[in-house]
């Protein structure tokens, strides 16, 4: 801050040998730096000025030289020579000068600046801002106050210095430290000395802030669509509230814009995605996405949310999309919620629908919709045990299936026998009430249900602890048995339809479960034991699990008889066993592997197993391979690895052995160099039974600046797990200042 123009005074804080007034010959002061204090007032604090030399004038004006040092608040200027004016609060210094604010520099041979306005001028300025480490240079700069900068045809990159792989030249350049915008005029970006980019007028954030602008244009290829260039238009509403406009032009189907709006609140937020192509030329038809995500916290345990999705053909995503993920959708999920939560209940209401994306040569049947489904689950500790209640019911509507609607209630108590650290024995009996009342598309004349069934389950285990010492490390070994009963009559199910029920999918958490279909529609009947050992081995250093195997088997005492449509019942009295090992094995090495066995018919049933090293950042190995018995046998290797210097390469190979065909493939290269990040990346992947998708993804990442191309972040960590943003690395490359 600045010095009132009426309150101008000079206080010695080191007395001087000698001072000199203007007709004396000053000493030179070598050994001893001379400290000079202007007085401050309420409003502006004080200013020093250091130096190795200093002379007061006549006409209150100080000169000094040698080492020259300002200071005031948080802003030095410094200079091999300095004279400044009281009464007019000018300061003139040359040679060598430098303006620091907290680590930002701006520095140049000459500056005149008034202390008061904080108005001035810099000749051939350099200068260097910490926000995001940018820099450049100029021919002149008008300082607007501390924070507010107009450089004339000026230079800016954020490449450390000696680094000037890719620059912005200007015929003007605005900066607001205050609101962290830059504004640029007449603007060439280039690369390597190649000219990228021109704009006769462009905005950009200093540091991590959004800001309203062009975004880099992307251009990239597909098969289907051939080439295109997407040209995104950001608009900052606000800070809790952006939108994107996409203009995409796609050369064999014309032009489509994708929008997108998104928004942020204390009790609300969400995001709208509307997408249209009018008059697609392969087509020949009208092509739009809606999408629709919003949740809300209305108060007091209440909630709301809407979750919408609509394309307007099956063929949308393959034809239009670049990522597996998406082309990959067939239900598109249209749901309305609300809930309430309490620490004892849980409530919910919701309709639900689906639009069913067809495959031609391999047709799906579409979900039931739920109009509406009601739940109400709730928790109350009586006597050291547990209540709870879990209830439903769901009106099930189908264009061409039975219709009809379900009532569950199912009761039960839990009452924990033993419940210390190293053992547990825990108890529980309920009640599973169903009823169906159905009605339209009944062909086959199912009658209106009822169910009752009582349930008992018995949940024990222990846990066993020893500390060892392996290969000089610490280890906690754990021994963990576990035993569960489940007790379940059998009640003829035949003729309740199937709404939303599954057989679910045989694991370890499974085996740990009353019902073994998911939903409601059938609850099997059970005399069953699941016996499991697990055992752990613990660094001690820093709690890692470097090990941990399990071993599981399930035994009937009387064979299970409910079954799906179609199914046929197992009558064997012992289930498969599961083994699993997994774990970090290592600082890099990480294990994640699951066995089925068949004892009964003596042969595996599935397996599958995950690898991965990772020794560090930017280094990464995936190795799996999931195989089940005459439907499944893949392979899937991906990587991300340095080739040579700052080069990193990626990729993954997903191959089905049992189709004999790629599922996806995917490989690229990647250059870290510090201040940008080049990326090239190949994919081809399965959108359908007999359709492929090949995108070509080439990106040149400016940092903290633009993104120019097509960006294949999406396909890369969606495809290669663990993958690492190569920006994020650092780079043997240290960033100097400029003082």
């Amino acid at each position: 801050m600045l010095f009132h123009p009426r309150f101008v005074t000079l206080c010695l804080l080191v007395v001087l040998p000698s001072l000199g007034h203007a007709e004396d010959e000053p000493l030179p002061l070598k050994l001893d730096r001379t400290f000079k204090r202007l007085s401050a007032t309420e409003e502006r604090p004080v200013a020093f000025i250091s130096a190795q030399r200093v002379e007061a004038k006549q006409g209150g004006q100080l000169e000094a030289n040698g080492n020259v040092e300002l200071r005031q608040d948080n802003q030095v200027i410094s200079a091999d020579y300095l004279r400044y004016d009281q009464d007019s609060k000018n300061v003139v210094a040359e040679g060598n000068v430098t303006i620091d604010q907290s680590g930002s520099f701006v520095r140049g041979p000459t500056l005149k600046l008034n202390l008061d306005t904080n108005l001035g001028v810099m000749t051939q300025p350099e200068y260097q801002f910490s926000e995001n480490h940018s820099r450049g240079s100029a021919t002149t700069v008008n300082i607007e106050g501390k924070k507010n900068y107009t450089f004339e045809h000026a230079t800016y990159t954020t490449c450390p210095i000696g680094n000037d792989d890719w620059l912005m030249k200007m015929s003007r350049l605005e900066i607001d430290r205050n609101t962290q915008v830059g504004v640029a005029y007449n603007t060439l970006v280039e690369f390597k000395g190649v000219p990228l980019l021109y704009t006769p007028w462009m905005d950009f954030p200093l540091g991590s802030g959004n800001r309203s602008g062009f975004l880099g244009p992307t251009p990239g290829s597909t098969n289907s669509g051939g080439a295109e260039i997407t040209i995104p238009y950001y608009w900052s509403i606000s800070p809790n509230m952006d939108a994107t406009f996409s203009p995409r032009f796609i050369s064999k189907r014309g032009t489509q814009l994708n929008n997108e709006f998104r928004y942020l609140e204390p009790q609300y937020g969400g995001e709208l995605h509307l997408d249209m192509l009018s008059g697609d030329r392969v087509s020949g038809t009208d092509r739009s996405l809606f999408s629709l995500k919003h949740s809300q916290n209305l108060g007091n345990g209440f909630g709301a949310s809407l979750n919408m999705t609509r394309v307007s053909d099956d063929a949308y995503f393959r034809d239009l999309s670049d990522s597996v993920s998406v082309t990959s959708q067939t239900n598109l999920l249209r749901e309305g919620v609300a809930t309430y939560t309490s620490e004892s209940v849980n409530a919910s209401a919701r309709v639900q629908r689906y639009q069913t994306l067809q495959d031609p040569l391999a047709p799906v049947v579409e979900p039931y919709r739920s109009q509406p489904q009601l739940s109400l689950n709730a928790h109350h500790p009586l006597a050291d045990g547990t209540l709870a209640l879990s209830s439903e019911y769901v009106d099930f509507r189908h264009p061409s299936q039975v219709n009809g609607q379900r009532l569950v209630i199912y009761p039960s108590f839990s009452y924990p026998l033993l419940n210390e650290p190293g053992y547990f024995l825990t108890p529980k009996l309920g009640t599973h009430y169903t009823s169906y009342a159905l009605d339209s598309n009944n062909s086959a004349d199912l009658p209106n249900s009822t169910r009752t069934l009582p349930i008992f389950s018995l949940d024990g285990g222990m846990v066993f602890e020893r500390n060892n010492l392996i290969l000089g490390n610490s280890y906690m070994q754990t021994l963990e048995p576990r035993a569960y009963y489940v007790r379940i009559p059998y009640r003829d199910q035949n003729n309740i339809p199937i709404f939303d029920t599954a057989q679910a999918p045989f694991s370890f958490s499974q085996m740990f479960t009353e019902n073994r279909f998911l939903g409601s529609d059938r609850v099997g009947d059970a005399d069953m034991l699941t016996l499991a050992l697990t055992s752990r081995a613990i660094d001690d250093a820093d709690g890692t699990e470097r090990l941990r195997v399990g071993l599981a088997q399930q035994f009937s005492f009387q064979a299970p008889q409910v079954t799906l449509p179609g199914a046929t019942a197992d009558s064997n009295s012992r289930s498969d066993i599961l083994l699993m090992i997994g774990g970090k094995m290592t600082r890099a090495w990480s294990l994640d592997s699951l066995v089925q066995y068949n004892p009964n018919q003596v042969q595996t049933e599935a397996y599958s197993v995950a690898a991965r090293y990772n020794p560090e950042a930017g280094k990464l190995l995936n190795l799996g391979y999931r195989y089940t018995r005459n439907t499944l046998r893949q392979m899937d290797i991906s990587s991300q690895w340095p080739i040579s210097g700052r080069w990193h390469g990626v990729g993954r190979f997903n191959y089905s052995l049992q189709d004999n065909r790629i599922l996806e493939a995917l490989g690229g290269l990647e250059y870290n160099g510090g201040c940008w990040t080049l990326r090239m990346v190949a994919q081809s992947f399965t959108t359908a039974t007999q359709d492929r998708t090949t995108g070509i993804f080439v990106q040149l990442e400016l940092n903290n600046l633009v993104s120019i191309g097509i960006d294949p972040l999406t396909a890369l960590r969606n495809s290669v797990s663990g993958y690492t943003k190569l920006n994020d690395l650092p780079v043997e490359q240290p960033v100097q200042g400029l003082k």
